[in-house]
């Protein structure tokens, strides 16, 4: 299983541009991006078959 809370805070921290979730694997990552203090920052794209590519979204003004 991977690390959900490390793709996660990757993702808010700008490693990772996006995120995507396999239906398969959905059932295990939910529990984890609900506890998820950012989630609402973060937007899901979903796609056919159950895939979801999540993005974040930094509100800050540069």
């Amino acid at each position: 299983m991977r690390d959900y809370l490390k793709l996660l805070n990757d993702l808010k921290d700008g490693v990772l541009d996006e995120l995507t979730i396999t239906a398969e694997e959905f059932q295990d990552f939910q529990p984890v991006f609900m506890d998820f203090p950012e989630r609402k920052q973060l937007i899901g794209e979903a796609q056919r078959g159950g895939t979801i590519t999540y993005r974040y979204e930094n509100n800050k003004k540069q």
